[in-house]
């Protein structure tokens, strides 16, 4: 039977040995033709019988099939590709842009809006429109005005807003930015004021502190507040915010002051805070014609800069032409600001144009023209 078997197989070709070498699969059964169907599939081709090839064959190239290079037919057009060109967009602004400074604010928001937007800087909302410029605050943004903390947030709206365009606006820590501080943190807690006792409550109530501000002052406005640098510069401008040489007590160096102030605000010392606010609250350092020059000179020779810019000192104090309370006062009459105030052999620029006394919210662009 095995022989048999062995003879039917060799008389057939190597497909025939395949298929009945590989039976069906267990309990396999061919499907049932469907009734009324006819199927009429072409066979598989037969396999080709097993060629042999001389001993030690190796096929060559010249065994495949060569498929010739041709031209394309003369009807089908051959069309050339151009390469699409990059989307052109507007370059960014490369290096710094202009710069501005702004003297105090005190709480006059809407004076703040109507000077940003006669220079440009922002739009008709309200929103950064300058690009890369450059924008200082002088400090000073609460207290005598109606809306400090309204302040505040343009202020930090459009720090974000201008970084986001190119540029940037910054602030600096006024003395009324401490005494706020204080208040807020230490309320009545008694000071040693150097002339008695005192409470940062106390003395920001007498400097026009205004409970409205307080009542909405949060946490990340004392967080911002607590955090802004002491002294800048810029394009050879040293930005202060007071007139006055208390700065070389905390450095010798724009970076050791800037340090200075924010690890003594971050200790939370009442005293230590207090003694910082009465510091920075000297004026009149730069005024005398002889001393003044010299006292602006110091400051400039240990922080670097030609000129220093700075606020605090209204402009109608240091000239002398403080108004009348009474605005209808033929005598008096608000006090004429037309612009910064430049004195101290022109070695000092003051910014503060007195908006708390009917004068000017000053915003000018740096260098001066002229």
């Amino acid at each position: 039977m095995v022989e048999g078997s062995m003879t039917q197989g060799a008389g057939q070709g190597p497909a025939a040995r395949t298929a009945a070498a590989m039976p069906p699969f267990p309990g396999y059964a061919a499907p049932a033709p469907v009734p009324g169907y006819a199927q009429t599939a072409p066979l598989p081709p037969a396999a080709p019988e097993y060629q042999e090839y001389p001993e030690g064959y190796t096929p060559t190239a010249r065994d495949l099939p060569v498929i010739a290079r041709s031209t394309p037919p003369q009807d089908v057009p051959t069309v050339e590709l151009t390469p699409l060109a990059a989307p052109q967009h507007e370059p960014l602004p490369t290096g710094p842009g202009p710069l501005y400074v702004v003297g105090d604010v005190h709480g006059y928001l809407d004076e703040l809006y109507e000077a940003l937007a006669a220079q440009g800087l922002i739009d008709a909302q309200g929103h950064w429109a300058a690009g890369n410029a450059r924008l200082w605050f002088l400090g000073d943004f609460t207290d005598r005005g109606p809306d400090g903390v309204g302040v505040i947030d343009l202020v930090m709206r459009l720090s974000a807003e201008a970084a986001a365009a190119g540029g940037y606006c910054k602030a600096l820590m006024g003395n009324h930015e401490l005494l706020l501080i204080g208040a807020k943190r230490f309320a009545d807690t008694p000071v040693n004021s150097g002339a008695g006792t005192a409470s940062f409550q106390a003395a920001w109530l007498l400097n026009g502190g205004q409970r409205t501000d307080m009542e909405r002052l949060e946490d990340h406005h004392l967080q911002w507040m607590s955090r802004l640098d002491a002294i800048a510069h810029e394009d050879g401008h040293l930005l202060v915010h007071s007139d006055t040489t208390a700065y070389l007590e905390y450095g010798d160096s724009i970076a050791a002051v800037n340090d200075a102030v924010t690890e003594a605000l971050q200790r939370n010392d009442p005293d230590e805070c207090w003694d910082l606010f009465r510091k920075f609250t000297k004026r009149f350092a730069f005024r005398d014609e002889e001393a003044g020059p010299l006292a602006v000179r110091e400051l400039l020779q240990t922080y670097g800069g030609s000129r220093i810019v700075h606020g605090h000192s209204p402009i109608p104090y240091l000239l002398g032409e403080v108004g009348a309370e009474d605005p209808d006062d033929e005598d008096g009459g608000a006090p004429v600001v037309d612009g910064p105030h430049l004195y101290a052999d022109g070695l000092a620029l003051a910014m503060d144009g007195g908006v708390t006394m009917a004068g000017k919210l000053l915003v000018v662009q740096l260098p001066l023209a002229g």
